[in-house]
C-alpha cells in the first residue's frame, strides 16, 4: 500500500478520535442529566399523588383550565407532595406576602421531591432567599418604554403588548414579578383597541410581540380577534407569541389553539424551557402541536445560579429542544430583578458556557447569549472572541479548539 495514503489513514484515524475526545467528557455524564421523558416514571407517580389529592381524574388534569382553577398557592397543600418541613412552610408563607406564587399541578409534579436543590422546585417553589432586597423591581425600565400602558417599545421597527399578568406557574426569577399582583387579570378590549390605534398609527412598525404574563392563557377567541385586528394592519409583516405553556401548562396547548393561529401565518412562537427535565411527552406534544401548525418555535432560556448554570446541562437542553423542533434562540442573562439575587451568576459564566457549545454540537443548538442593558438599553449579544487580530491585509482568528488561523482583509 502506498505509504502517503496509509499515513493519511493512520493521521486521519487520530483525527477522528481526538474529535471524540473533544466531547467525551459530556458523553460520560449526558445520560445521567434526564428529561423529563427519561424520568418519567417517577413524574407520573407524583402527578397520581396529585391527582388523588385533588380528587380528580385523568379527563381533568388533560384540562387547562383545571389546571388554572387548581393551582397550588398554600406551602402546606404542596406539602402534602414533595413533603416540606414547618420551617420551609413558615419561610414560604414570608415570601408568599410579598411575592404571589402559584404552581400548575402539572409543574409540581415534575419537582423532584427527594432531591437537593432540584431545578424545578428552585424555579417554582419561594425561597426565603427573596427577601433580599438587591436589585430593582423594573430593573429594564419598562414602564419608562411604555406606551398606552400595554405597549413597550424599546425598538425602531417592533413592539410588544402585555396582554394579561396570567401564568401557569409564577417563576421565583420573573422579570415582570411587579406586574403579577394579588389576582388574575387579562386587559380589557378597550386598552387592546388602544394598542392596536397605537400600532396602526407607526407604519414603521413590522413586528409584533404578545406577551404577559402568558400570552396564550388568553382565551382562544380573544386570540383570534386581536390576530385579526393585527392582521388588517398592513405593516405588520409577522406576529410573535411568548409564552411558557408548553413547559408549565402544555395542556393548554390544543388542536383547536393550533388550528387556529394557523389561519394567521407568519406566526412565531418563543418559549421558555431552562431544563432537560421540562422536556416531557406532555411539552414534547405541545410543541409538536404548534410545529406540524406550521409555526417556527424558538427557546428562551435563562441563566440561572442552581437551575442550569452547568455547559452540560445547556448542551443537553438544546440538543433535545431540537428532536421537539424548538431552535435554542436566545440564553438571557440573568436581570438584577429584586428579590432574585440569588439566581444570578456572572457574564464569564455565561461566556464559558457557550465557548463549550462551539464546535462541539451542531450551530442549530448554539442559541445568542444575551445581556440586558439597563434602563430599556436593550439586547446586547454576547460572544466568546474569536477574532484575535486584524488589520489591513489580514484577520487572525482562532477556531473553537484555539487552533489559531488567518485569513486575507484585502
Amino acid at each position: 500500500m502506498n505509504n502517503n495514503k496509509l499515513n493519511g489513514k493512520i493521521d486521519n484515524g487520530y483525527r477522528f478520535e481526538s474529535l471524540k475526545e473533544e466531547i467525551a467528557d459530556y458523553l460520560n455524564v449526558k445520560d445521567n442529566i434526564k428529561t423529563g421523558i427519561a424520568d418519567y416514571d417517577r413524574i407520573k407517580f407524583q402527578k397520581r399523588k396529585i391527582i388523588n389529592y385533588l380528587n380528580a381524574s385523568e379527563h381533568d388534569w388533560n384540562d387547562y383550565e383545571w389546571q388554572l382553577k387548581n393551582r397550588f398557592v398554600d406551602p402546606h397543600d404542596i406539602a402534602k407532595i414533595i413533603c416540606l418541613d414547618n420551617e420551609e412552610i413558615s419561610k414560604i408563607s414570608i415570601v408568599a406576602n410579598k411575592y404571589r406564587f402559584a404552581v400548575s399541578p402539572y409543574y409540581l409534579s415534575l419537582i423532584s421531591p427527594d432531591e437537593a436543590g432540584c431545578p424545578v422546585k428552585r424555579q417554582s417553589i419561594p425561597s426565603f432567599e427573596e427577601m433580599d432586597d438587591s436589585g430593582e423591581l423594573d430593573p429594564m425600565d419598562e414602564k419608562g418604554s411604555s406606551v398606552e400602558g400595554l405597549i413597550t417599545r424599546r425598538y425602531p421597527d417592533r413592539l410588544i403588548i402585555k396582554v394579561t399578568n396570567i401564568c401557569g406557574m409564577f417563576c421565583r426569577f420573573c422579570q415582570r414579578r411587579r406586574l403579577i399582583g394579588e389576582f388574575d387579570t387579562s386587559c380589557s378590549v378597550e386598552k387592546l383597541k388602544r394598542a392596536l390605534d397605537y400600532i396602526r398609527s407607526a407604519p414603521e412598525i413590522r413586528d409584533v410581540l404578545i406577551t404577559g404574563g402568558d400570552a396564550f392563557l388568553l382565551p382562544d377567541f380573544q386570540i383570534e380577534w386581536l390576530l385579526t385586528e393585527l392582521r388588517k394592519i398592513k405593516h405588520v409583516e409577522i406576529v410573535r407569541f411568548g409564552t411558557r405553556t408548553p413547559v408549565t401548562l402544555p395542556q393548554r396547548i390544543t388542536k383547536d389553539l393550533a388550528a387556529m393561529l394557523k389561519k394567521f401565518h407568519p406566526i412565531y412562537v418563543n418559549t421558555h424551557f431552562n431544563v432537560p427535565r421540562e422536556i416531557t411527552p406532555e411539552s414534547k406534544k405541545a410543541c409538536e402541536m404548534l410545529a406540524d401548525a406550521g409555526i417556527p418555535l424558538g427557546n428562551q432560556m435563562v441563566l440561572l445560579n442552581g437551575v442550569n448554570n452547568n455547559a452540560d446541562i445547556v448542551r443537553k437542553l438544546n440538543q433535545s429542544l431540537l428532536t421537539l423542533r424548538v431552535k435554542p434562540y436566545y440564553i438571557f442573562h440573568p436581570k438584577t430583578v429584586k428579590g432574585t439575587r440569588h439566581f444570578w451568576v456572572g457574564i464569564q459564566e455565561g461566556m464559558d458556557i457557550m465557548e463549550s457549545l462551539r464546535g462541539r454540537t451542531s450551530g442549530f443548538a448554539i442559541p445568542t447569549y444575551i445581556v440586558n442593558g439597563p434602563k430599556g438599553l436593550g439586547k446586547t449579544p454576547l460572544l466568546p472572541n474569536y477574532l484575535l487580530y486584524i488589520g489591513k491585509e489580514k484577520a487572525v482568528f482562532r477556531n473553537w479548539q484555539g487552533k489559531k488561523f488567518e485569513i486575507p482583509n484585502s
